[in-house]
């Protein structure tokens, strides 16, 4: 672990908050709120009177307040009658009802100074939530498991969003505060703790945010403007007005959320959730513009930050430089190999499965990264996406699982109960040993059984009887009805890792994590095995017959590497003659330090392709070999 001097004040960022309350001198504070639809704001503070903001352009009011200590409970009052929190408030200690709290970011002791980020190949990413990742669920708890992650081999650690929700039990993706860490999981003194630790033990913090819409409870932001626009339909409410008019102060909104996070919490990169619900017809895309105010941002702080796309669209735009038409974010999250994958060790084939299931489209997912790139969806019933064939493999996280795949189900299965130990072992080796960049979801590692189920805790009733028919409507395409009730606490306590496991030892927990450190070893000992670059060489061959899946990668930096995945639940003969080279055994699933029984062990060394002799791969197995040919 690093331990570099005490930073007491963080390095000048060039930018600034303007909105929200600003610590400006000592107990002088300056308000600043978009509400162009009031006639009169005025700031309560603690148990004085109101105080006036003055009007300014474009629908602003502010003003600089004296004797306003730091953690005084602040509101806006608009109207002379309407009581409300700050839609940029960075704290929200009562929740998402209460007075929002008055923060000084300078006055955290960083100890970070000489971190400066991670390179976006360099990233093997662990998602986490909170609210259920330990049994205290907080910031600080997450914290004490840091060198476990560590140990794994992870580099980067993925926040579930931690904008102020409703109540304590959450996903996130409700936040109405996209300024406050949640009060439930230790406000923002925590998660900066949180961060500063992370980057002591070398990990990067990819926190989640939400800009495609608030949730519904505590969201007072149609009060003050139109923040909103009826004009596009989302599944989760009114979409942000990012084209409209008054949409110039919504977008600062956003795009000062991006750099606050990145400025006053050090984050290393934002996952921007299901894009697809970002609306923006106008000549400058939203996300285009947040990108290159990141990116400019990345440059004054001196820091590596990325900015990582989650779209249901298949559209390479997303990622294509903004010199060639494109929005020009880092990477995106790909789903088809998600979906190809699991297909291929479930046979599930309800839902958005039914577009997928044979191995040769797990074969399209690794080398041409959309499987639907323009092709006919009978999922979706019409062509779906273009191409990213030239797109690099960076530029893609792929996973056996997250959490939505696992939450989404009716009962939030995780794959640890959906197939066999020796499969999870295939699942792990072809997301680690992909060219694109790899991410886990919390607890995959030891093969954690409790399931990641949906679950909120909203006050207004109503709203609670509109999320369980929502779930029940959305299950119906897979054939579930009998979902969990979300706001029951049950299901949250449900949620949470079983880090302590007190029933019998099994093959999962004492052997996976072994086996991942091996996979991850390798991955980044080897540069054929790690993150693609543009020189590589990749060629992946799919047996269908044989349900085997041959790959080889070839790098600049070191040897040829050969991975070989069985996808068969029995043992299989596989008939072998590439990749050409002589080839020496680094990794084999079947071998007893990883849990397997060696019945049929996998050859020490192999030449290709002399060998007449059809090899005998057993159930699932997962060879890597190392090309020796020199």
């Amino acid at each position: 672990m690093r331990t570099p001097a005490p930073q007491t004040t963080p390095p000048s960022p060039a930018w600034t908050l303007d909105l929200g309350a600003r610590v400006v001198a000592p107990s002088t504070v300056h308000f600043k709120v978009w509400a162009p639809r009031a006639e009169a704001v005025s700031v309560a503070v603690d148990t004085a009177p109101p105080r006036p903001l003055s009007p300014t352009p474009q629908g602003y009011w502010e003003g600089a307040v004296p004797d306003v200590a730091t953690h005084a409970r602040y509101a806006y009052v608009l109207n002379h009658t309407l009581e409300r929190p700050d839609p940029a408030s960075r704290f929200q200690p009562d929740g998402v009802h209460g007075r929002s709290m008055v923060m000084d970011p300078s006055a955290f002791p960083w100890t970070d100074r000489t971190w400066r980020g991670l390179p976006l190949e360099r990233l093997i990413i662990y998602e986490l939530h909170v609210g259920t990742f330990t049994p205290e669920g907080t910031f600080d708890a997450v914290i004490a498991k840091l060198p476990w992650l560590r140990d794994v081999g992870v580099t980067a650690v993925e926040v579930m969003p931690v904008a102020q929700c409703p109540g304590a039990r959450n996903w996130g993706y409700d936040g109405a505060y996209l300024f406050a860490p949640h009060a439930a999981y230790g406000g923002p003194d925590g998660l900066k703790r949180l961060v500063d630790a992370c980057h002591a033990h070398g990990l990067a913090v990819i926190l989640d945010v939400v800009y495609n819409h608030l949730g519904p409870e505590g969201n007072y932001l149609g009060d003050y403007g139109p923040y909103f626009t009826s004009r596009y339909p989302t599944p989760w409410g009114q979409a942000m007005n990012y084209d409209g008019p008054d949409s110039d102060p919504v977008r600062h909104f956003i795009i000062g959320n991006a750099l606050y996070w990145v400025t006053e919490f050090h984050i290393d990169a934002l996952r921007l959730d299901a894009i697809h619900g970002i609306f923006d017809f106008s000549a400058t895309h939203i996300l285009r513009e947040l990108a290159d105010a990141v990116r400019r941002q990345a440059g004054r702080l001196g820091r590596a930050i990325h900015v990582i796309a989650e779209s249901d669209l298949n559209d390479a735009r997303t990622i294509t430089p903004v010199t060639q038409g494109g929005h020009g974010l880092a990477s995106q999250w790909s789903d088809d190999f998600h979906h190809a994958l699991h297909a291929v060790l479930t046979g599930e084939r309800n839902g958005y499965y039914r577009d997928f299931g044979g191995l040769d489209h797990l074969a399209t997912a690794i080398t041409e990264r959309f499987v639907y790139a323009g092709r006919y969806s009978a999922h979706r019933q019409r062509r779906h996406g273009n191409s990213a064939r030239e797109a690099a493999p960076a530029q893609f996280v792929v996973f056996a699982q997250n959490h939505d795949q696992i939450g989404n189900r009716a009962q939030g299965e995780r794959l640890s109960v959906l197939a066999p130990f020796e499969a999870l072992k295939l699942a792990a080796a072809a997301v680690l040993l992909s060219p694109n960049l790899p991410l886990l979801f919390m607890g995959e590692e030891y093969g954690e059984t409790a399931p990641f189920l949906y679950f909120i805790d909203h006050g207004d009733p109503d709203l609670v009887d509109a999320v369980r028919r929502g779930r029940s409507e959305e299950f119906a395409a897979f054939g579930k009805h009998d979902a969990p009730d979300p706001q029951a606490p049950s299901t949250h306590a449900r949620s949470r890792l079983q880090w302590k496991w007190d029933g019998p030892p099994t093959p999962a927990r004492k052997f996976l994590p072994p086996w991942y450190r091996g996979l991850i070893q390798c991955r980044t000992s080897v540069p054929a095995l790690g993150t693609g670059q543009p020189a590589d060489g990749l060629d992946v061959r799919a047996d269908l017959d044989a349900r085997v899946l041959t790959i080889h990668r070839t790098s600049r930096s070191g040897p040829a590497a050969c991975v070989i995945l069985n996808f068969n639940g029995t043992a299989t003969a596989l008939p072998l003659s590439h990749p050409e080279g002589r080839w020496t055994l680094r990794l084999d699933s079947d071998s007893p330090a990883f849990g397997g029984t060696h019945q049929y062990p996998a050859p020490s060394r192999l030449a290709l392709p002399q060998v007449t002799e059809p090899l005998r791969l057993p159930p699932y197995a997962v060879w890597v070999y190392i090309d020796d040919s020199g």
